[in-house]
């Protein structure tokens, strides 16, 4: 029996994504009679959103799917400002020209996502930088800073942490709740938005929205939080040992995202196949109850919705291929990643670390002296015993290129030009 009249609510604590709602029994009703408006926010702290944010863009595309209008706020404004949710340290201040870059860099990957347009359940993106960059200081202060309590303020998770850790937090950044509030407010009055959303460490940041909106403006809006997320292991999704799993094509192959999900631990793939795919439950429950090797297949089937999503159904194929070929057939397939070196910088001879770092196998010369050390580090297939091992030209082979591996499951191919 279904907990809640919406399809969207139904679906929402269906497939996960449910953690915390300032009132459920208010927003199933909203969301059942008639078509909400709901946000999620993401700021521009660099140039590419990782797997970390597909929980949010997944949950913006359910939002549409169910009938309703996404709204994604471009955090151009708060990004001056740095969320200190989750943070032990200050952000890093970006500039203006900075901030513009990484705007820039990852307003396309929700293309792939969602749906933008005129009609009533299109998308909308919009920058808060067009509000926030006009406020006036001191009538700010007065209109809005008078609706919250310090005392309160301090007990949100956001803030208290850091101060229980006798870690600094500055001024500017107990700001930012705010300042997040009042974009719930103008989002409010602008798109008719009811609705915030977002990871549970901005639980505090949205209440705070939704009595903002009820106390300045008569406004009735809603908060929805999701579960942070941690693969079985514990480990923080969107990192891997080599680094970041982005979301952009220019910082991360098809071949790498799609392995990222391939290499899922057995133990979250029904969780995922929820979360990152839109598979039916059905099959989602099939799939999950594999054992053994067999659970391999639910991996795929993983793999090649994610990447079909995020990059598209011909690059997921041909990741799948290369894939197949690259373990199954022991060729070299078309997908892995490449880099070009010139061949007179190959002709005497580059220390095999080194160069695993400069195709991004390894984050640092150090890890991949590591690697070798402990013998997970290839070339052509053939493992490198030594540390001070050179990759010339004469190891470039039959295809024209030098296979690097990290493992069994990393590649890149090097191509002297």
């Amino acid at each position: 029996m279904n907990a809640f009249r919406s399809d969207f609510l139904n679906a929402v604590a269906e497939r996960g994504f449910l953690h915390q709602c300032t009132d459920p029994g208010a927003l199933d009703a909203l969301a059942k009679d008639g078509r909400i408006a709901g946000y999620i926010g993401f700021d521009a702290t660099a140039d590419s959103l990782h797997v970390g944010s597909l929980v949010p863009i997944m949950l913006l595309r359910l939002l549409q799917r169910m009938g309703h209008r996404p709204i994604v706020l471009m955090g151009g404004g708060t990004t001056k400002v740095g969320d200190p949710s989750g943070k032990d340290g200050q952000r890093q201040l970006l500039s203006d020209e900075q901030i513009a870059k990484n705007l820039n860099g990852i307003k396309g990957v929700f293309e792939k996502f969602l749906q933008f347009g005129d009609g009533p359940t299109d998308a909308v993106m919009v920058n808060n930088a067009e509000w926030l960059d006009r406020l006036e200081y001191i009538a700010f202060l007065r209109d809005y800073g008078r609706h919250f309590s310090v005392n309160r303020m301090l007990s949100f998770d956001s803030v208290k942490l850091r101060l229980e850790r006798e870690q600094p937090l500055t001024f500017l950044e107990f700001n930012y709740m705010i300042l997040q509030a009042y974009d719930f407010v103008e989002l409010g009055r602008r798109y008719g938005c009811r609705l915030q959303m977002g990871g549970s460490d901005q639980w505090g940041n949205i209440v705070n929205g939704v009595e903002l909106g009820r106390r300045s403006a008569d406004l009735e809006l809603f908060g929805l939080t999701s579960p942070l997320l941690t693969t079985a292991s514990g480990a923080k999704m969107g990192k891997t040992a080599s680094g970041a799993v982005w979301l952009n094509e220019e910082r991360l192959s098809a071949y790498d995202y799609w392995q990222y999900w391939r290499n899922t631990e057995d133990a979250d793939v029904g969780r995922f196949l929820r979360l990152f795919t839109e598979l039916p439950m059905a099959e989602i429950a099939r799939l999950e109850a594999l054992q053994g090797s067999e659970i391999n297949e639910a991996k795929i089937v993983l793999a090649n919705e994610a990447t079909r999503l995020c990059r598209g159904a011909d690059a997921a194929a041909a990741a799948a291929e290369t894939a197949h070929k690259t373990f199954a057939e022991g060729a070299i397939g078309d997908a892995l990643p490449r880099i070009d070196i010139a061949a007179a910088e190959l002709r005497p001879g580059i220390p095999a670390f080194a160069l695993m770092t400069r195709a991004g196998l390894t984050q640092s010369n150090g890890e991949a002296r590591r690697l070798i050390k402990g013998g997970g580090a290839r070339i052509n297939d053939a493992r490198v015993e030594d540390e001070a091992a050179t990759v010339s030209l004469s190891d470039v082979n039959d295809e024209g290129v030098i296979k690097l591996s990290a493992g069994r499951k990393r590649h890149a191919l090097v191509r002297p030009v």
